[in-house]
């Protein structure tokens, strides 16, 4: 029996096949990226057994463990409005949460160049896998923003033009699509205003900070800074900190703004656990 690498083990596991009543509808559910070699549909043949269960002659019986568990949820979403084709994003949006603090905003910070440039394998991978549900005419809000998150992190560790293009369509199409949702607002005014677009992203952070999302002030301050504002950047970041005495990372940034720095996302982060690509000869 051939064990595959996993990136992490899910406790509840990845549907591969719809339910009787699902399968009426014609719904496609538990479709997720094969990130790690993962098998996502059944393998069967007649003369198969299962050898954990069920003994065979001439076959030494198997003893099997496995150890260092790491749990994470499983999160299943829509990909299109009618819910007929279901995504398995437990993995995709692990990995954002990973990876996140060294590669969310520009500039990047990697402990070390193989972990940045694998790190990109994987947000390539991701962007062209989510291609074709974040691209279609009937995609979710769900799709899209994650789609506008992957996409713009490859924007930030400059991947490619294709992949600059798809951060900039999906933040405006989310946005269109849901124009009061904070983070959609978000991550459209972060990607402007850390391009340049200061007065033009600052209306979208703007309105992201108005709906409680605390990380658009940030921004803000950050954008502040670029602006040659740095009275008001600092300004900001200690009245956050006052409305957040335990935020270890808005503490950070004032320091580095009381200390002349001009980036606050440049702050160290190598507790990064991003794995390299291991596709199966199937995908």
């Amino acid at each position: 029996m051939k064990t595959l690498p996993f990136y992490k083990v899910a406790l509840g596991a990845i549907a591969l096949t719809a339910l009787p009543a699902m399968a009426q509808l014609n719904i496609q559910t538990g479709i997720a990226p094969a990130m790690r070699g993962e098998l996502t549909t059944p393998i069967s043949h007649a003369n198969t057994a299962n050898l954990l269960g069920q003994s065979v002659a001439g076959v030494p019986s198997i003893n099997a463990n496995i150890s260092n568990i790491n749990r994470i949820p499983t999160i299943t979403i829509n990909a299109n409005q009618s819910g007929s084709t279901r995504l398995d994003v437990s993995l995709i949006d692990d990995f954002i949460d990973d990876v996140s603090p060294n590669a969310r905003h520009y500039p990047p910070n990697f402990p070390n160049r193989t972990t940045e440039f694998v790190t990109g394998e994987n947000i390539k991978y991701l962007s062209d896998w989510l291609e074709p549900y974040a691209n279609a005419n009937d995609a979710t809000l769900d799709v899209i923003l994650r789609a506008a998150k992957i996409n713009g992190m490859a924007r930030n560790l400059n991947i490619g033009t294709d992949y600059t293009q798809r951060a900039n369509k999906y933040m405006a199409k989310a946005v269109n699509l849901a124009p009061n949702n904070a983070e959609a607002n978000f991550l459209y005014g972060m990607m402007i205003s850390e391009g340049g677009g200061f007065i033009e992203g600052q209306k979208y952070l703007q309105k992201a900070a108005s709906l409680g999302y605390v990380e658009a002030e940030q921004s803000l301050a950050q954008a502040e800074l670029l602006a040659d504002n740095h009275a008001g950047a600092l300004s900001r970041l200690r009245a956050l900190q006052s409305q957040h005495p335990t935020n270890a990372q808005i503490a950070e940034q004032v320091r580095i703004v009381e200390n002349g720095g001009y980036y606050i996302w440049n702050i160290k982060n190598d507790n990064i656990n991003v794995k390299p690509l291991q596709l199966a000869s199937n995908q």
